[in-house]
């Protein structure tokens, strides 16, 4: 549905009446293109406090495809490495690289704030890390005109370019509606990537719900990015379900995911195994819990989140989620800060949090396959057209950008998940909203 108040206030007068009642003022987001794959402008490296991996990160910014320029005017990124804040001290160094450049960064701009995880012995180290935590998201909260922040932690002894896929995302199009975020690395090293351009080509990845909307976008972003694609949804749908794969070149597997047999009949449409499991089905059944019935509880937790548990269990027990897969599940913002008559499905969501992070470290350990999450905000869909004016116009602008995200944001941020160079990025739940204020 048309962002109208977007448009309008593209338009000078609009602007003007905007400026002068104090309301939001939303930028375009840059997404990406064919035409427009990268930043447009350099990258400016900076440094606070005693770096210890300098050299190294010169090296992957060098390889995200940016002209990386220590004097750039007008950057279209900048990149702050503050693993070297140890102490409140070091935080004021933060403060000195940043303040002089943050006003002349290019409209549609990224900044990424690299740390450490705090540490449990040095609480004075603990204390000025987590300090960038606050800092990046107040920063994300005052840039506008279309530029987000993020926070990533680099831990003691990670691989040489294990933080490579995550700048990547970070730093382009393909993050605009990522902001306020905390990406926390693993030590792991990452596989390798013949072509940036196909990360995921000979993958075969599996999306469920894939019929339409969200669903439909991740599926175009894999197949985009290389990967066979399979697209799972309910046999109500299957027409839908057909065209999607028709147009994709992808495999239709209609199949309602709460089966008993689900596991098994995804097994035997990827005979070769599955490389990335995406599991986006879902549904609500809204209702105050004073008003919910039984029924329409257990089918929001059967859909939602059990049958990811399940399927999930097995095909990684079965072995038909190859060594160095990908599981990525949807959450919501709503699974953390909750939502006004939304008990059965907040419940859904937050146990999808759940799992990701109880299961990430294990899965990694045992079969090198990394569990995340994202966990979309507003965005705009059919369903979120049906949504009362005022209350789709609140969704809208209660967040960073003062705008809804596209279906595309959500599939660009799985996209990034299923990468075979993210093995770093495990047990993670990435928030695709903007920065809403919701649990904020």
């Amino acid at each position: 549905m048309a962002d109208r108040y977007l448009h309008l206030t593209g338009t000078a007068p609009g602007r003007f009446l905007t400026r002068r009642l104090g309301l939001p003022q939303p930028a375009p987001l840059r997404r990406w293109t064919l035409e427009t794959p990268r930043l447009e402008g350099p990258l400016l490296h900076l440094t606070a406090g005693d770096s210890a991996i300098s050299d190294e990160l010169a090296k992957v910014l060098a390889a995200t495809g940016l002209t990386v320029d220590a004097q750039a005017a007008r950057p279209a990124g900048i990149v702050l490495d503050a693993t070297g804040v140890t102490s409140v001290r070091g935080l004021a160094e933060v403060h000195a690289a940043l303040h002089p450049v943050v006003r002349s960064q290019a409209p549609g701009g990224r900044i990424v704030v690299i740390g450490t995880p705090p540490s449990s012995e040095d609480h004075h180290q603990a204390a000025a890390q987590q300090a960038l935590e606050g800092f990046v998201r107040s920063l994300g909260k005052e840039i506008g005109r279309g530029s987000t922040a993020q926070l990533v932690r680099i831990p003691a002894g990670a691989a040489p370019g294990a933080a490579e896929s995550t700048l990547r995302f970070l730093l382009s199009p393909r993050s605009a509606y990522v902001s306020g975020q905390v990406i926390e690395l693993t030590t792991a090293a990452p596989d390798p990537v013949a072509d940036q351009d196909a990360p995921l080509s000979g993958r075969t990845a599996l999306v469920t719900g894939a019929a339409r909307g969200i669903g439909a976008s991740v599926a175009s972003v894999l197949a985009r990015d290389g990967a066979h694609v399979i697209v799972l949804d309910v046999p109500q749908a299957q027409d839908d379900l057909v065209r999607t794969a028709d147009r994709l070149g992808a495999t239709a597997l209609p199949l309602d995911i709460t089966a008993p047999d689900a596991a098994a009949r995804i097994a035997a449409a990827a005979p070769d195994g599955l490389d990335v499991l995406v599991h986006n089905a879902g549904i609500t059944r809204d209702r105050r819990l004073a008003n919910m019935p039984a029924d329409r509880w257990a089918q929001v937790i059967d859909v939602n989140l059990d049958s990811v548990l399940r399927t999930t269990d097995e095909l990684l027990t079965s072995g038909t989620l190859n060594r160095g897969g990908r599981v990525v599940a949807t959450a919501s913002i709503a699974g953390i800060a909750g939502n006004n008559g939304q008990t059965n499905y907040a419940a859904s969501k937050a146990g999808v949090i759940g799992l990701v992070r109880s299961l990430g470290p294990r899965a990694a350990a045992e079969r090198g396959v990394t569990v995340n999450a994202v966990a979309p905000g507003f965005i705009e869909t059919k369903m979120t057209a049906a949504v009362p004016l005022f209350i789709r116009e609140a969704g809208r602008r209660m967040n960073s950008l003062s705008q809804g995200g596209l279906p595309v944001d959500v599939a660009e941020a799985v996209a990034w998940f299923a990468q075979p160079g993210s093995a770093a990025v495990n047990g993670q739940v990435l928030r695709v909203c903007g920065q809403s204020l919701l649990g904020a």
